[in-house]
């Protein structure tokens, strides 16, 4: 998690957010709604937005970003106007390149990915992809655990995020054809074929079943993530996660993933050994 709120990402949003709206009742009243507080800022559009943040990260460095969040949600989130549609893309744009440079993104519903080091899988996980063992994952999911009863949501997202990571790797790994759309569901429908896993593939009936269970998990994981998960914003029905929810889906996402490393590491090595 960053330390402090980064200035150049302060003036960035602030010269976007402010040149954008160019209203200082909107703006003020845009900032409080997102959770800001103390005493307006002096200065103009721009510089209160900007001044507005940085204040904001010395006091407390988490509720800053969940403020940015809030704050561009409406201009990321909304459909692009036909009255004038590159100003929107542009701001879109910029938004995107300067929460990239520190390892930032944006998550449907007002979400800082990133932002509290649980809602993307490490750069390390990423690494240590290459060399793929089951250590890996453990250490991975151990971060989203720790997440799960102060940020449950971020906990299910990171989970779905970690299988996600994990079923591109075996893809690119195998030279498959990514799916169109490269969420959870169809991600894993490729993987599990090419690895055996689909119940329709085996003969068993007893491990039919079980490994049905597999395809119940990524349905659950996707329909979650989306509905109560951080990554897609909230659904309309009002929807809390709680710590025993998001532990059951962390916990369940784990246990499929230890599975396909499992049986990835055992197919290589049965075909090793011919």
């Amino acid at each position: 998690m960053l330390k402090e709120f980064p200035k150049p990402l302060a003036a960035t949003i602030g010269d976007v957010v402010g040149s954008y709206y160019y209203s200082h009742r909107r703006l003020e009243t845009m900032l409080y709604e997102a959770g800001a507080s103390g005493d307006v800022p002096e200065g103009n559009c721009v510089d209160k937005v900007q001044n507005w943040l940085v204040r904001e990260g010395k006091e407390d460095v988490s509720k800053a970003f969940t403020i940015l969040g809030k704050l561009i949600e409406t201009l990321m989130d909304g459909e692009v106007s036909t009255w004038d549609p590159d100003k929107e893309l542009t701001a879109r744009k910029r938004i995107n390149e300067i929460l990239a440079r520190y390892q930032l993104s944006y998550g449907f519903g007002g979400r800082i990915l990133g932002a509290h080091s649980v809602t993307a899988p490490s750069k390390a996980f990423g690494e240590a992809l290459k060399d793929f063992s089951v250590a890996e994952v453990e250490e991975e999911f151990e971060r989203a655990v720790r997440f799960i009863d102060s940020d449950p949501a971020a906990a299910v997202t990171a989970a779905c995020a970690i299988v996600e990571a994990l079923c591109k790797h075996y893809i690119a790994t195998e030279r498959l054809d990514l799916p169109t759309s490269q969420t959870v569901k169809p991600l894993w429908v490729v993987v599990a074929k090419h690895l055996k896993l689909s119940p329709e593939q085996l003969e068993d009936d007893d491990l039919k079943r079980v490994l049905s269970g597999l395809s119940s998990i990524i349905d659950g994981l996707g329909a979650y993530r989306t509905h109560a998960g951080s990554a897609h914003g909230q659904h309309k029905r009002a929807y809390k996660v709680a710590p025993r929810h998001a532990r059951l889906v962390v916990h369940s996402a784990h246990s499929l993933c230890l599975f396909v490393v499992e049986t990835w590491q055992a197919r290589k090595a049965l075909a090793k050994g011919r």
